[in-house]
């Protein structure tokens, strides 16, 4: 099937009053010379009169209709051809040329993944684990583009999910992501119309209590005041929520003072059992507040230390930010509870 005849045949859906020969001969007009030309000369007689006439004579056509002509007309070739494929580096080349970067860059925004976004926003509430289940049997490049189209904070804890053997793949392929062919894209759209699907048909977990907690912990004012209030409607959530504000992660996000200052309250014996298993971050925010000769001490302590059933390490780490909130509470040291920008 030649670009003519495809042209054609996308006219023909087009809406408002062009005839499928006006529109197509939008699409020449758009093309620039030579590519036109090229196009012309596989047309017979009769369709060359026709389609010149025409373009001879277009005038006042609205931006619009050039786009959704360019648009069919790449939707229709693309069913129709063997061709398949066409990055988007290529296609936004090649409109620049002929319709400018504005016009262009409106058309590819189209045709490539725009239409994702709003169905992937409906997958923000839904539990990291939930999501990570889903596409855990996905191509590593899926995985990453899947992980691209969602905010980095919802994306991180779904990596997160997924077993950690596959992390650095994942993460490699998602530096990687620049021009995404049509076919990934289709793709990715298939598997996220599965995970809608699967919403309707099967209760999914939400993560309201720890939004709350987010929530309450950027709030300005008086905290404590917001848990009393939360008290008298619901007892039972309370506590969750507050150590949800007050989990221990929280400790990465603080400066040396403030670290400095809980130290003085926690022994080193406690935050042996309480770093068992720690995030990198966390460990390293309480160990770098140590002189060097004890830093190194207190890691051979930890190695000494052994395994330690996971319970106790949670019962500690629990003791710690209840001294935490109440130092915080009676203003000894200013925690910072969420991740801030600062300047210096």
């Amino acid at each position: 099937m030649n670009a003519a005849t495809a042209a054609l045949a996308a006219a023909e859906t087009q809406e408002h009053a062009l005839s499928p020969v006006e529109q197509a001969a939008i699409l020449l007009l758009c093309m620039g010379e030579e590519p036109a030309a090229a196009v012309l000369r596989c047309l017979n007689r009769e369709e060359l009169l026709q389609v010149t006439q025409v373009m001879s004579g277009l005038s006042g056509i609205k931006v619009d209709t050039v786009k959704t002509s360019i648009q069919k007309f790449f939707d229709e070739y693309r069913e129709q051809s063997g061709v398949h494929g066409a990055s988007r580096a290529f296609l936004k080349r090649s409109l620049d040329l002929a319709l400018g970067s504005d016009i262009a860059n409106s058309v590819l925004d189209q045709i490539y993944g725009d239409a994702i976004r709003p169905k992937m926003a409906r997958l923000q509430w839904v539990s990291p684990q939930w999501l990570a289940d889903r596409i855990a049997h996905e191509h590593v490049r899926m995985q990453a583009l899947f992980l691209a189209f969602l905010p980095p904070a919802l994306a991180g804890q779904v990596l997160d999910a997924l077993p950690e053997a596959c992390h650095d793949r994942v993460l490699v392929n998602i530096a990687r992501l620049k021009d995404v062919d049509r076919d990934l894209l289709l793709e990715l759209e298939e598997l996220v119309n599965r995970c809608l699907a699967s919403l309707h048909t099967q209760s999914t977990g939400v993560e309201g209590m720890q939004q709350t907690a987010d929530i309450i912990n950027r709030m300005s004012g008086d905290r404590g005041r917001m848990i009393e209030l939360l008290r008298a409607h619901d007892p039972k959530i309370v506590s969750e929520i507050e150590s949800r504000m007050y989990d221990f992660f929280v400790l990465s996000r603080q400066t040396e003072t403030v670290i400095a200052r809980i130290c003085e309250d926690v022994s080193l014996e406690m935050w042996a059992i309480a770093l068992k298993g720690a995030e990198p971050a966390v460990r390293d925010a309480i160990i770098q507040t140590m002189p060097r000769r004890q830093a190194q001490n207190f890691e051979g302590q930890m190695r000494r230390l052994g395994p330690v059933p996971k319970s106790r390490i949670e019962d500690v780490r629990g003791e710690i930010m209840e001294l935490v909130k109440e130092m915080a509470a009676n203003g000894e040291i200013d925690l910072q509870l969420f991740p801030e920008e600062v300047v210096e």
